[in-house]
């Protein structure tokens, strides 16, 4: 079976292969980082970490990017309250991110950019709109005209009049239209600012990825994710001014969006006040764990969250390491069996990949229980362990699984240092590198290169 995703742009599953087979696209709206991420933002990482996966294993080659967002009105608050630079912020809180997400076995993109550093890409792009027609300048600000598109709309299906009563659009004297969007802005002296043909001023957010896309992947992208919470207006801006800039070139073949967490009922949400932050729940329950849960339910769905989902993921996996512990010290080379393939292939069907690792590991139990020779052993170990492999799951030694309740926290700060290792030795941060392993040895942490990556584990 080749591999088949949702495409949000037509509302259908579709073949999914790269346009270019030499060079697959992806990009995933990444953090605003002004304080820590709830666990409803980890979903996208933890679950288009799992597609770019697949997508290195069918495509053979993949680029991966996943952006910071350093400038914003949130940020700049947070900065003025704690009388600090935004980078004081905003460092502190991309460093927290990228911890956070290691912890959780979500591996660094292959770029991260950061608005920051392309403002003149930015710049460079909104010029373009305004000598196209689609952009005009305003009382210090650039904005998007929505009318110059005619397309304006199609991702999310809804005409211009339901889209300004269902969001929350700034009525604003200088605009022509209510629904035309901010590209740049002003900036006081207080805040902070780039020299612009507008003035001293800032980007807006829709602008931002749109730049780094195309700085990075290029004008047309495979696919483009994020959280359905996206679709407008930050999405369907990104379709507008990206098409518009580019010479009506699309802008993103395929759209994927995955679903929200769920709290008593209501959307996880930081303006409802409903939120758990992934920064403090790695340091109440096994990260592993919360990883399970959060790819219990299919992407595209909406996913309750709660403490008996916890649970019951951490007795799941309790049984899962305990099978890997029956199964003994047989050697075996992992591989991703083919059940758990053509689930992912199915628009990522994770419940789906789960159930058949569910079932390879009763078929182990069996195999532990009934004499099974050690030959039908170490295949069904091979199959779990490659049944986890592609689901980021069953990676560490049972003992360390088991031994959790003293070490959990410590755990998810190894797995941060060897993701940043990773990361390092692909930035050709060779001193940096170094310097991870020297203090994970120092720490008795031996790390092991296997085909399937870095592992580690206590010597």
């Amino acid at each position: 079976m080749s591999l088949h995703l949702y495409n949000s742009l037509t509302r259908r599953v579709e073949a999914f292969s790269p346009a270019d087979p030499a060079r697959t696209t992806m990009y995933l709206c990444g953090p605003t980082v002004y304080n820590y991420v709830h666990i409803g933002n980890a979903r996208g990482p933890v679950v288009f970490g799992v597609l770019a996966d697949v997508l290195r294993r069918r495509f053979g080659t993949l680029a991966y990017a996943r952006n910071i967002t350093d400038v914003d009105d949130k940020i700049n608050a947070a900065a003025k309250e704690q009388g600090v630079p935004i980078s004081a912020i905003t460092d502190r809180f991309a460093a927290a991110y990228r911890e956070d997400m290691a912890a959780l076995g979500v591996k660094p993109p292959d770029l991260e950019p950061a608005a920051t550093a392309h403002i003149p890409q930015i710049i460079a792009m909104i010029e373009r709109l305004i000598e196209g027609g689609h952009a005009y300048a305003a009382d210090g600000h650039v904005l998007f005209a929505v009318d110059s598109f005619d397309e304006y709309g199609k991702l999310s299906r809804r005409d211009l009049d339901e889209m300004l009563a269902g969001a929350r659009i700034e009525v604003a004297p200088y605009k022509k239209n209510p629904g035309d969007f901010v590209l740049w802005k002003p900036s006081t002296d207080d805040l902070p600012g780039w020299d612009s043909p507008w003035g001293r001023g800032r980007p807006g957010w829709h602008i931002e990825c749109s730049a780094m896309a195309a700085a990075h992947l290029g004008e047309t992208i495979d696919i483009h994710a994020g959280g359905v919470d996206l679709q407008f207006p930050h999405h369907e801006n990104e379709v507008a001014q990206s098409e518009c800039a580019h010479g009506g070139r699309t802008f993103a073949r395929f759209w994927l969006h995955n679903g929200m967490l769920n709290l008593d009922g209501a959307k996880m949400a930081k303006s409802v006040g409903n939120i758990q932050r992934v920064h403090e729940l790695i340091r109440q329950h096994p990260p592993e764990a919360l990883r399970y849960a959060l790819l219990s339910a299919h992407y595209r769905q909406p996913l309750d969250w709660s403490d008996g989902l916890i649970e019951q993921s951490v007795r799941t996996l309790d049984r899962l390491y305990g099978t890997l512990r029956d199964l003994g010290d047989i050697e075996v080379e992992t591989r991703i069996p083919d059940g758990i393939e053509a689930a992912l292939d199915d628009d990522l069907n994770t419940p789906q990949a789960l159930a058949e690792l569910a079932r390879i590991a009763s078929e182990a139990r069996k195999a532990s229980a009934d004499g099974t020779t050690d030959v039908d052993k170490a295949r069904l170990k091979s199959d779990l362990l490659g049944a986890g492999l592609a689901l980021g799951l069953l990676q560490q030694d049972p003992a360390a699984w088991f031994a959790r309740g003293a070490s959990g926290e410590d755990d998810a700060r190894i797995q941060a240092l060897v993701e940043e290792r990773i990361a390092a030795k692909k930035a050709r941060d060779f001193a940096r590198a170094d310097a991870i392993r020297d203090q994970l040895a120092q720490d008795g942490i031996i790390l092991e290169d296997t085909p399937q990556g870095v592992r580690w584990k206590r010597g």
